[in-house]
């Protein structure tokens, strides 16, 4: 993935995702929460000081320096990757724009805007760039499991025939 595309990638979805808590602050907060689908979705306002669940609430400025370390970390593979997967590029890029979304927030406002809660389990209140990491980790996670089993496939494969 060309360097500009990345760059440009990044930018519009934590673009994207400081416009939606933006209008999450603006409309939302006030009314504190809507029902989208009765029973199964709401958009509720919340003000999240910690990381999943609430954990480490009274951490901020911790987690905030360890997410910037992560985020560090990962930008940093990201430039000297020599595997030049478009795949694993693009879910390092999401995991990485959702990251700096809320590093924002942690930054800008001490907490986390957050607000999809989903009810038909109990489950975290959360955001559009939680979204971007947990579908960017995911990915990754099953791209790795299925490169794996085909090293493995052709491990077996060289194996058998010698």
């Amino acid at each position: 993935m060309a360097v500009f595309s990345a760059i440009l990638l990044c930018f519009a979805l934590v673009g994207a995702d400081q416009i939606i808590k933006l209008l999450v602050i603006n409309y939302l907060k006030p009314i504190q929460y809507v029902d989208i689908i009765e029973g199964v979705l709401r958009f509720r306002y919340v003000e999240n000081t910690g990381a999943i669940f609430g954990s480490f609430a009274t951490h901020t400025v911790v987690l905030t320096v360890f997410s910037v370390i992560l985020l560090g970390f990962t930008i940093f593979y990201l430039v000297t990757n020599k595997n030049k997967s478009r795949f694993v590029n693009v879910c390092l890029l999401f995991m990485i724009s959702g990251g700096i979304g809320n590093i924002i927030d942690r930054i800008r406002l001490h907490y986390v805007v957050d607000f999809i809660e989903p009810l038909f389990v109990n489950f975290a209140v959360f955001n559009f760039a939680d979204c971007l990491i947990t579908v960017g980790a995911f990915a990754l996670i099953i791209y790795l499991i299925v490169d794996l089993i085909k090293d493995s496939k052709k491990q077996n494969k060289t194996t058998e025939t010698e």
